[in-house]
């Protein structure tokens, strides 16, 4: 086996480098490449490009002599200037472009992937048994195979999914949930580096940012993300299932566990994270709702998204079922919130300016839906959120923005659109007290964006939801709306200016 392996900037963590049959040689050199073409082709979040750059600065300080670490225009360049025509290993990257360029270098070895529970092969078997590749049916095979929250053969607690309980609303007039404050990191010398590259990169018009580069928020080493990793299971994990659905403008990180970025750089190995979460109940730390809430999102639909985007393949990045071709306006590209009245979409569009980072629901049912009831583009949806967010990966945003919020995909993995109009958020937030608009109208100057967004998208695609059982009904209810052609050219006029 070939003596120099290379790490990609998501493949920070120690099993990357674990040697064996399926990994690389164990007294393998190390490359480690930092592309600024990467950021020069798009514009990513100043914060998500300066947790990689400092994630990557710190692995490579932690290995030493062992790696070399190539500063260069491109990944092409920087693996000649590194080891020449000597032959490199690597983990199976996350991305279809990183692995058709691993493939077209020549003498480069791809192993298989690491990072994840389940391995391609065990998901190729499951999934071609099944008629739909539904999440819930995948995560009880994950449970079962893996013993993951297991009393024998049958799931802890005797229930498989807990989601019931973990669907309640903000404490009311809680302005927080009081949850005790979730680890953050201390910048170090590496970081301040970061900085200054980066900013003098801006300078020079090399390249161009969104958002703003605050404090780093997140880990950037394996030690951090282990002391992440223990804060959230010995003092958040208890509190997080009841309201993991909730939303509270003064409180953006509630119970979460904000643990998505080091696994995403894999910092941490999912494994890990779920037996941490299992043990906790185990020893009486924690409810089984909020554990088993955790796990699924882990060990569930994490999994999920990853393997979906390799089994649809390539063609799944063009789905567009819905038709949608609307450009993302400017106010929502620069993260304007500014520039936003209504309370929700503010709020949110905020929080990922100010930190790239909101949690699910914020993401998926205020961002998301507001994209999909505007009819915007999905392909430049998914760009967006994969930009934008420091979490943000291609294998992540693609199923996630095209199956889950956008629909473009006319529900190979949902089965029905995710979004509401504005009685959700309004339930589920404390967003709608203060706003100019009200939840509980359609037309009119208070008219809320969601609910009379909602009615224009039903009765846009109103054939197609239609045959759909599980939108049949509200279809239905497009009938009883008198002052549907008010609301119609309303929306028409709203188009896609800030709300």
């Amino acid at each position: 086996m070939t003596d120099t392996h290379w790490l990609f900037g998501d493949q920070l963590g120690p099993s990357f480098l674990e040697p064996g049959d399926r990994g690389p040689a164990r007294d393998a050199r190390v490359v480690m490449i930092e592309s600024r073409s990467v950021f020069r082709r798009r514009r990513f979040h100043r914060a998500k490009a300066h947790l990689v750059l400092s994630a990557m600065r710190h692995r490579a300080a932690e290995l030493g002599d062992r790696v070399t670490y190539v500063r260069a225009d491109t990944y092409r360049e920087g693996l000649r200037n590194a080891v020449g025509d000597g032959g490199v290993t690597v983990h199976h990257p996350t991305s279809r472009a990183a692995l058709r360029l691993v493939r077209s270098l020549g003498d480069v070895t791809v192993l298989p992937p690491r990072g994840f529970l389940v391995g391609p092969e065990e998901f190729a078997a499951w999934a071609d048994g099944q008629r739909a590749l539904r999440m819930e049916n995948f995560y009880r095979h994950v449970r079962r195979d893996h013993d993951v929250l297991m009393d024998g053969g049958e799931p802890a607690g005797g229930t498989w999914n807990l989601d019931h309980e973990n669907r309640r609303p903000p404490p009311r007039g809680a302005r927080t949930l009081a949850a005790p404050p979730p680890y953050r990191p201390r910048e170090d010398a590496i970081d301040e580096e970061v900085r200054h590259d980066l900013d003098r990169w801006e300078r020079d018009g090399d390249v161009s940012f969104v958002g703003r580069d605050g404090p780093r928020a997140f880990p950037a080493d394996r030690r951090q993300a282990l002391a992440a990793l223990r804060r959230f299971l010995d003092h958040r994990l208890a509190g997080f299932g009841a309201h993991e659905d909730a939303v509270l403008a003064a409180d953006g990180t509630m119970s979460h566990s904000l643990l998505s970025t080091s696994l995403n750089l894999g910092l941490l190995d999912p494994a890990e994270c779920v037996e941490g979460a299992e043990a906790v109940w185990r020893e009486g730390g924690a409810p089984l709702n909020s554990v088993e809430g955790f796990v699924r999102q882990i060990a569930g639909w994490r999994e999920y998204v990853w393997h979906l985007y390799w089994y649809f393949g390539e063609e799944y990045r063009a789905s567009n079922a819905l038709g949608h071709t609307g450009a993302l306006p400017d106010w929502w590209q620069e993260l304007d919130a500014d520039a936003v009245s209504a309370r929700c979409v503010a709020t949110a569009l905020r929080q990922v300016r100010d930190t790239g980072w909101t949690h699910h629901i914020p993401r998926l049912m205020i961002l998301g839906s507001y994209a999909l009831q505007r009819g915007w583009d999905p392909a430049a949806v998914t760009d967006w959120f994969h930009r934008g967010f420091v979490d943000g990966y291609d294998w992540v945003m693609l199923p996630n923005v095209v199956g889950m919020s956008q629909y473009a995909d006319g529900g190979r993995m949902t089965t029905k659109p995710y979004t509401s109009g504005g009685a959700y958020i309004d339930r589920m937030s404390d967003l709608c007290g203060p706003c100019p608009y009200r939840p509980d109208r359609r037309v009119g100057e208070d008219a809320c964006p969601f609910t009379a967004g909602y009615w224009a998208l039903l009765h846009r695609h109103r054939e197609r939801f239609g045959r759909n059982h599980r939108m049949a009904q509200p279809v239905r209810g497009l009938d009883r709306l008198r002052d549907l052609p008010a609301l119609l050219e309303q929306e028409r006029r709203r188009g896609s200016g800030p709300p």
